[in-house]
């Protein structure tokens, strides 16, 4: 294992590219055990990264909603096909009596329109307030009639984490530490809406290093020029690829399969793809295809109507919870919940998913296009029970059909093969977007390969 230990090593350090001191950490196990972490740069100002820092990890902490729900169904506390009426009446209203979880956990419950449900990004730091208008929302078809799904971005987090807390009795985090952290030994690692004390150690763009304190709502002095933090966007930079950033792709595992498959795609339109050299839009086109997405339908999913900027990294986004979005969580933590899954349930002598659950989680239930998520070839999120494929354009989906996870809008990805008995976690603190960074797909990538030469 311990090339795989030397060449991540390497990649994590490559893939720094121009976004020092900016980092993240990168953990895989096998059969059970860490068999490789590397971790480079810095989370907070003068903390460098390690395999147990806490990270905001957007939508990569579905992974872990929908994991608790499947416990829960495991403890018969929830079923699949029962409606959510049934265990929360209030929620049973306006077309939505018989919606069932199994129909939330494929995105084919028509609840993908944010802004049906608030018109402004602050509201969604209120807990109770958005339960409240998730009961009320309406169901609806998305506008793209091709798709078969329609990725519920944000609203699946309150949908999902508001039935757990109705069977429950508990608030999200204490079944997750109760159910789900605790039995992992990851408690104090996982976490929808941050302790207070704890803000200070979650990870955080650079662009935020300057003014942290204020920024974590720990600064004594508010009201001084000095103190005030100063104006940031919320939405990450784009920049043109250095030439040495463009060096680095080159020299990474996946890049002969990459050109190999920018060739097959530009066929007699480029003549010379052979020797085209990928830059970072080349390359997320691979895995993310825009073209097949109605803009009107990215948009309910995404964007409240009154498109006010969010800020996740501030204290009050990161204490609130949100489920679908906010999950922060260290790398550590989410390998370990996916190397159960890669178990088929099963951890350090305790059964936390029985053999029947994993059976329905890990087929794959939803084949086509999703309405949302523009994934490239196939037109595929190839749904599981609230878990999507492993993108890769090295490997075809045949040889990875074992194999689920989920990423996050930053990039992050969590995800397992069971066939491979392989669980990975990569999360980090880089001011980028799933669809404008290569980082989560070289990774996949070389460990794909690295098992392929190494695991047989």
């Amino acid at each position: 294992m311990d090339n795989l230990q030397a060449q991540l090593t390497q990649l994590m350090q490559n893939l720094q590219l121009e976004d020092s001191p900016a980092g993240g950490s990168v953990v895989v196990y096998h059969k059970g055990e860490l068999i490789a972490q590397a971790n480079a740069g810095y989370a907070v100002p003068e903390t460098p990264w390690d395999n147990q820092t806490l990270s905001l990890n957007f939508s990569t902490g579905k992974g872990v909603l929908v994991t608790l729900i499947h416990i829960l169904v495991s403890h018969e506390l929830l079923d699949y096909d029962q409606a959510l009426a049934h265990y929360w009446p209030e929620f049973g209203v306006n077309g939505k009596q018989q919606i069932t979880l199994r129909q939330v956990l494929t995105h084919q419950a028509g609840l993908f329109n944010i802004q049906a449900v608030t018109d402004a990004a602050e509201d969604m730091i209120n807990w109770q307030q958005m339960l409240s208008r998730v009961e009320a929302m309406n169901p609806q078809d998305p506008v793209n009639e091709k798709a078969v799904s329609a990725y519920s971005a944000l609203v699946s987090g309150w949908v999902l984490g508001g039935v757990i807390e109705k069977v429950t009795g508990k608030t999200l985090n204490e079944v997750i530490d109760e159910y789900l952290a605790e039995p992992l030994g990851v408690a104090g690692s996982i976490y929808f809406g941050v302790p207070k004390q704890k803000l200070a150690s979650v990870a955080t763009l650079t662009k935020n290093f300057e003014d942290f304190d204020s920024l974590i709502g720990l600064s004594e002095d508010s009201q001084s020029d000095q103190s005030a933090p100063k104006k940031r966007s919320s939405k990450p930079k784009l920049r043109s690829d250095s030439e040495q950033t463009l060096g680095v792709y080159q020299g990474l595992a996946a890049y002969s399969c990459w050109q190999h498959t920018f060739k097959q795609q530009a066929g007699n339109q480029q003549q010379d793809s052979d020797n085209a050299s990928l830059n970072t839009l080349d390359i997320a086109n691979l895995y993310f295809d825009m073209s097949s997405i109605q803009m009107q339908d990215f948009k309910y999913a995404l964007v409240p109507a009154g498109r006010s900027g969010f800020d996740y990294y501030t204290a009050d986004a990161l204490m609130a919870k949100i489920p679908a979005a906010n999950n922060v969580a260290s790398a550590e933590a989410l390998a370990t919940m996916y190397a159960m899954l890669a178990n088929k349930g099963h951890w350090q002598g305790k059964q936390l998913i029985s053999e029947q659950v994993f059976q329905q989680l890990s087929k794959i239930h939803v084949e086509g296009q999703d309405a949302i998520m523009p994934a490239a070839n196939p037109h595929s999120m190839q749904w599981r029970l609230g878990y999507h494929r492993v993108f890769s354009r090295c490997f075809d989906s045949d040889e990875l059909n074992s194999a689920f996870g989920h990423m996050g809008y930053n990039g992050s990805v969590a995800w397992c093969d069971v066939e491979r008995e392989l669980a990975v976690a990569f999360v980090h603190n880089y001011d980028v977007t799933m669809s404008t960074d290569i980082r989560q797909f070289a990774i996949i990538e070389t460990i794909l390969q690295w098992a392929d030469e190494n695991l047989k």
